[in-house]
């Protein structure tokens, strides 16, 4: 008779754990049915004039690299008052810079805008390739993003503006080769606003695209930068 009583006393215990389960999911279920979805608050928005710059780009995927070659955008540097291109960004960019009378840098110090660190910048044959000009738009990448459209006149021009170019570490500058912001960005973090909001720049300048990979990045990146500037070209 006791067993009996213990097994109707458990019993009774279960189907109360039961009946409280059920009333349980009654009132889940109900909430689920009377509420909402509520979506995750959305990321705040970049803001700056390079924000609202990036906005106004247009967003298309990659056209075919077909016919590229670095002669669409001119043979080399373009000279002007007897000083290149490179040695006119060399002499920009580089601290304490020695030139010659034929205008080529001989010797300075960057702070590398890519990797942070100081490098010494001496012409030689084994030597100058430690510093080079950077295209900070890759040139493949701008023929894969409207410059295709552009006049050849005009792609010389965007190969040659100073507000594309930046004298940066070596091995940085070919590791990132034709790189957009989606597949490479710079090592040194403090700089990656800088260098997005340059890309910017250049894109719409000279009327070339981005892909939605690409202004993700940017846009992500700017979002840590709140009120980005656009550079002013020199």
């Amino acid at each position: 008779m006791k067993l009996r009583r213990r097994r109707l006393t458990g019993m009774s215990a279960i189907a109360a754990l039961l009946i409280i389960g059920i009333l349980q999911l009654s009132v889940f279920w109900q909430s689920r049915s009377s509420t909402p979805f509520e979506r995750p608050q959305s990321v705040q928005q970049p803001t700056g004039v390079a924000a609202d710059a990036l906005a106004t780009l247009p967003v298309k995927g990659r056209a075919p690299k077909t016919d590229y070659s670095r002669s669409q955008f001119g043979d080399g540097w373009l000279r002007a008052n007897g000083c290149d291109t490179r040695n006119i960004i060399l002499h920009r960019d580089l601290s304490e810079s020695v030139v010659a009378a034929d205008c080529k840098v001989m010797s300075g110090l960057l702070n590398d805008p890519y990797t942070g660190s100081q490098i010494r910048f001496l012409r030689g044959a084994t030597t100058s390739d430690k510093v080079q000009i950077d295209h900070v738009v890759a040139l493949s990448d701008a023929w894969q993003k409207g410059a295709q459209q552009l006049t050849k006149e005009r792609r010389i021009e965007l190969a040659n503006d100073p507000l594309e170019l930046l004298a940066v570490d070596g091995p940085a500058n070919q590791a990132k080769s034709d790189g957009d912001a989606a597949t490479w960005l710079p090592e040194y973090k403090p700089f990656r606003c800088q260098y997005v909001a340059r890309q910017i720049a250049v894109k719409q300048k000279y009327k070339l695209w981005v892909t939605q990979a690409e202004r993700d990045v940017m846009a992500d990146v700017l979002r840590l930068c709140p009120g980005q500037l656009l550079p002013k070209g020199l």
